[in-house]
């Protein structure tokens, strides 16, 4: 009974019922009422001789003054109406009662309802007689007998026994048929829901590949919709969590493996304990190091956790600390280093270390791929309510085709753009901590480049 479609259905099916009960008992109601008021004012004609004697009692009088004490002592009403219809409508016993009224049909002498003043019902009006003198009406009359006579004969009940069967069973009819119905709508409303819910527990199953039709109604359409968005959003971030685990593995291997044999061969004597040795295995923690700061700070830039102290940072001293500290590595490789600064720049709201931090990142994915000889520029500039940071290099470019990953995690362009032995050591993540960064700190980060002329790595940042 806890089911959606037995509550929908049977909801459907008492809705329907109640409305065909009402409607029935209303029916009944309305025709036992009419049946009676055809009774009252119907087959009944006033004597036409009582017409006239009342015309002239008008034409004697001038109005209708003291008509009731007349009308008490007409001797038609002593007596059964002449054209009073017998038998069939009950009408056995009981007389007849007058009802007048002015041309205009307010009520003058009630023998039924006993209320003179009021105005004669749709009913009376119908079958009112004209009282006219000398052409011109001057008052209706209307003969009918009063409502506790009217009393329903064996046809009239018969054929209300007939009608109240026929309402019955045509409740029983159209419930079985709600009944029907309700299943049907029922069921195709909750048909949708219940795929929904066998394909949500294949996503519990790590079935991240199924997807369920768009369909029903426009609320369980975007149901759907939303279902299948959430699928492909959650077999994405599988395959990025694969891949990042298969990327992870493969980064540490090699360090690992690095250290692993050089001590090994410092134990077998292969190699000597000396400085140099012990220098090459120290430059492979660092690498370990940069890896593992590099994930931690993705995966607090993913968890919305990464802490960050933003203030007004001065820009300029942000720049030139980060310049100088890479100037040594760029001298010698051969690259210039140049600052171009905008000399109204404003401070920007940013996080010191991090700003760095980016800075450091960009200059040196710009230093691993420009040649000796080139030349790597930063450049910074207001735009609006955001200063604007570019880093600029003279190398091969980046093809169309990798552009658009370039930010993603532990992708690198291919070995040969690499032009110092010294920048192999990187661990993939530069830019995607940048990006990351950028993003934190209220920014937004994109690349430029052609072929064989440079890269540019744009950023903003806002205004302090």
């Amino acid at each position: 009974m806890n089911r959606l479609w037995v509550r929908l259905t049977l909801a459907f099916a008492l809705v329907v019922w109640l409305t065909v009960s009402i409607v029935a008992v209303l029916a009944n109601l309305t025709a036992g009422r009419q049946f009676r008021q055809y009774l009252v004012y119907s087959g009944i004609a006033p004597p036409q001789s009582l017409i006239e004697r009342l015309a002239d009692y008008y034409r004697f009088q001038g109005s209708w003054r003291g008509i009731e004490f007349y009308l008490e002592r007409v001797p038609t009403l002593r007596g059964p109406a002449p054209g009073m219809m017998r038998g069939t409508m009950g009408m056995r016993e009981g007389l007849p009662q007058l009802i007048l009224a002015d041309p205009r049909g307010r009520v003058i002498y009630d023998g039924i309802k006993g209320r003179p003043g009021r105005q004669l019902t749709r009913e009376e009006l119908s079958i009112a007689q004209p009282i006219e003198v000398e052409g011109e009406m001057v008052g209706q009359l209307v003969m009918a007998l009063p409502m506790h006579l009217a009393v329903l004969g064996p046809l009239e009940q018969s054929f209300l026994r007939s009608l109240r069967w026929l309402l019955i069973i045509s409740a029983l009819l159209v419930g079985g048929l709600g009944v029907l119905l309700g299943l049907a709508l029922s069921r195709s409303l909750t048909a949708p829901l219940h795929r929904l819910a066998t394909a949500a527990r294949s996503l519990a199953g790590r079935d991240f590949s199924r997807r369920v039709q768009v369909e029903g109604s426009a609320e369980l359409a975007e149901v759907a919709r939303a279902f299948n968005e959430m699928a492909a959003a959650l077999e994405e971030a599988e395959r990025q969590r694969q891949n990042l685990i298969a990327d992870v593995a493969h980064e540490l291997r090699t360090p690992l493996s690095v250290l692993q044999g050089n001590l090994r061969a410092i134990l077998d004597d292969v190699y000597p304990l000396d400085k140099a040795e012990i220098s090459r295995l120290y430059d492979e923690t660092r690498l370990l190091s940069r890896l593992v700061d590099d994930l931690r700070d993705l995966a607090l830039a993913d968890a919305g956790q990464l802490r960050l102290a933003l203030q007004p940072t001065d820009t300029a001293a942000v720049l030139h600390t980060t310049v100088d500290a890479l100037a040594l590595a760029a001298e010698a490789q051969g690259v210039q280093l140049q600052v171009q600064l905008s000399p109204d720049l404003p401070a920007v709201q940013a996080d010191p270390d991090r700003l760095a931090q980016v800075l450091r990142n960009l200059l040196i994915n710009a230093l691993r791929h420009t040649p000796s000889g080139g030349s790597v520029t930063i450049t910074a500039s207001p735009i609006g309510s955001a200063v604007e940071f570019a880093v600029a290099d003279t190398g091969e470019g980046i093809a169309p085709d990798d552009l658009p990953h370039v930010f993603d995690r532990f992708w690198r362009a291919e070995r040969s753009r690499v032009r110092d032995s010294r920048w192999e050591g990187g661990t993939g993540l530069g830019l995607s901590v940048a990006q990351s960064l950028v993003q934190a700190m209220g920014g937004r980060i994109w690349a430029e480049s052609t072929p064989g002329q440079g890269s540019t790595f744009r950023f903003t940042l806002p205004r302090a």
